[in-house]
């Protein structure tokens, strides 16, 4: 008998806003009423960038050099290409599919930008970014950088060729996703086709929202239309997804950080004197060096 998930809000997307000149976002949490600060730990944010359309350009549109600590951040592109560059040395170029998974943790420098040549010719932009929360004991550790292009995505395919669940972190029913992550999560992009049906089993306390990329769903029997977000309670563990049409769905999940957080701009730390020293180390170049 099935311990279905109690669905406790479905979010429509909010008023959009620009992050810098080439993300123009929805920030789904934590900046709704729905969901705080802690609601969706280890998930702090999600930006959503619903399809726009970029005209082409010479001068690629984007974020310039600013600075992150006590976290990562994700980004999951849907269209479009995306190039990034950090003060510790990575840089690389994610396009439809990929992931760019960067840890920031003690501190870095960075900046995104739609990909040179993509921005030539502009076309359709559709992306999300989350910011994932770090524990405590790694706040403080090296940074790292980890670029996930889709051919490295576990691949669990649906019977009757009716589309793939992409495991990006964690693991679904023995297939395993590549991202190396700090506390348990589970990341996946399911594609499906019209008549698929997909059945999750999650643990009752990890914090899980379903991102509606494409297309129409069923939900544990209630229907969410593309661009909402679907946030589920903590009781119960199983999920059953029905696509009446064609659909892609970003599913998060993943074992809460019960410590205290603040956040202030750019960084996300336990205590406000954290938040200082972080701005102090900013001001005494320790964020390192990176080129606007």
């Amino acid at each position: 008998m099935k311990n279905f998930k109690t669905i406790e809000q479905i979010i429509a997307p909010p008023a959009p806003h620009m992050v810098g000149d080439g993300f123009r976002v929805n920030n789904f949490f934590p900046g709704t009423k729905y969901i705080g600060l802690k609601r969706m730990s280890p998930f702090f944010l999600l930006d959503y960038a619903a399809k726009v359309d970029y005209p082409p350009t010479d001068t690629p549109r984007g974020v310039g050099v600013h600075p992150h600590r006590g976290f990562e951040t994700v980004t999951i592109a849907y269209k479009g290409k995306v190039a990034h560059h950090d003060s510790a040395g990575n840089s690389g170029v994610i396009g439809e599919g990929d992931v760019q998974w960067m840890t920031a943790a003690s501190g870095i420098l960075h900046k995104e930008y739609h990909e040179k040549e993509w921005s030539k010719t502009g076309g359709t932009f559709q992306m999300v970014q989350l910011w994932v929360n770090l524990p405590s004991k790694h706040k403080m550790s090296p940074p790292k950088y980890q670029g996930l292009g889709h051919e490295t995505f576990g691949q669990y395919m649906l019977p009757n060729d009716l589309g793939v669940l992409e495991v990006i972190a964690g693991d679904y029913y023995g297939v395993k996703g590549p991202a190396s992550t700090f506390t348990p999560i589970e990341m996946y992009n399911v594609r499906i086709k019209k008549g698929a049906n997909v059945n999750f089993s999650l643990p009752e306390d990890y914090n899980t929202g379903f991102m509606v990329i494409e297309g129409t769903v069923i939900l544990n029997n209630k229907t969410v239309h593309a661009n909402h977000f679907v946030l589920f309670a903590n009781k119960g563990t199983d999920i059953i997804l029905e696509a009446p049409e064609d659909a892609i769905v970003l599913v998060l999940s993943g074992k809460p950080i019960d410590e205290p957080l603040v956040p202030y701009g750019p960084f996300l730390m336990n205590y406000k004197e954290e938040i200082m020293q972080a701005y102090e180390d900013l001001n005494n170049g320790k964020f390192g060096h990176l080129e606007d």
